[in-house]
């Protein structure tokens, strides 16, 4: 079991995995997981030969779980902290939903040679709350009803999302897994429920339309077109036209937690963007 001690004390658990002199990848997972919902994708990049490295977020799996520090300008700077203890360098950061965030928040603000490219998988950015700019954005009551459900039956509310939208397990004729929902569960359940509670304003209310701007390396977006927890029209579309440097792929039927229902199309796409 690995931990590294922040600056405020704070303890943040951390896998890494491979050779310490090959590229590093960087995963960075959604809300209210952890790092483990990278476990197929840091198997595979692990037989390819590169160095793994993923942390659960202040707050989530294994870290401490924190009252305070849970918003972006924090998780930024707590992966920053990790990426100088471990001499991240020439890494490929990959996030999915809130990590995207995460990612691309980072990234913005990463020292030189720390990073040489990005991916953002069903991420929030540029942000989701429906805004005078962002009318395109979901309202704040479907927030609200975030918080609602977690204060008052965390567990339930944990099993429902991923029985439900996240998967697009209630899509008729969809291919259900209670492995994946058992294993969300698990995970989101592993974390503390004020971090959780203030995430829910982190990935929601943060824009991230600056550090889309300012992110010079290529980013790779990657989006499931019946995504419906954070919709495509509302994200990948609209930050594809911020990036300097980015391409978007998008996937027909495709859900929000697409990496872990079809890793092998998701897996061979990554693969080609880190290796060109």
């Amino acid at each position: 079991m690995a931990y590294l001690t922040l600056k405020d004390e704070t303890r943040i658990f951390y896998k890494d995995w491979g050779p310490k002199d090959a590229q590093p990848i960087v995963f960075h997972h959604g809300w209210p997981l952890s790092s483990d919902d990278w476990d197929n994708q840091m198997l595979f990049f692990l037989d390819k030969g590169y160095r793994v490295v993923a942390h659960d977020r202040r707050g989530h799996g294994r870290s401490d779980q924190t009252d305070t520090g849970n918003e972006m300008d924090t998780y930024a700077a707590d992966v920053a902290e990790l990426a100088e203890a471990l001499d991240l360098k020439n890494a490929v950061h990959i996030g999915h939903s809130t990590g995207g965030g995460e990612v691309i928040r980072y990234v913005a603000r990463s020292k030189p040679g720390r990073v040489a490219k990005a991916v953002l998988i069903g991420a929030v950015p540029p942000i989701m709350l429906a805004t005078d700019a962002n009318p395109e954005g979901l309202p704040m009551s479907v927030f609200d009803g975030f918080r609602e459900a977690l204060q008052k039956n965390r567990a339930q509310f944990f099993l429902d999302v991923p029985s439900g939208p996240f998967y697009g397990f209630n899509r008729d004729g969809a291919e259900i897994s209670e492995g994946l929902i058992r294993n969300w569960w698990r995970q989101g359940m592993a974390g503390g429920a004020k971090a959780h509670y203030d995430c829910v304003a982190a990935f929601s209310e943060t824009d991230f339309t600056e550090d889309l701007k300012a992110v010079s390396q290529p980013v790779l977006l990657l989006h499931g077109e019946d995504d419906q927890v954070v919709p495509i029209d509302a994200s990948a579309r609209k930050a594809i036209k911020l990036l300097p440097n980015g391409t978007l792929k998008t996937y027909p039927g495709l859900s929000h937690g697409l990496f872990a229902t079809h890793p092998e199309v998701v897996n061979a796409d990554l693969l080609a963007f880190i290796q060109s």
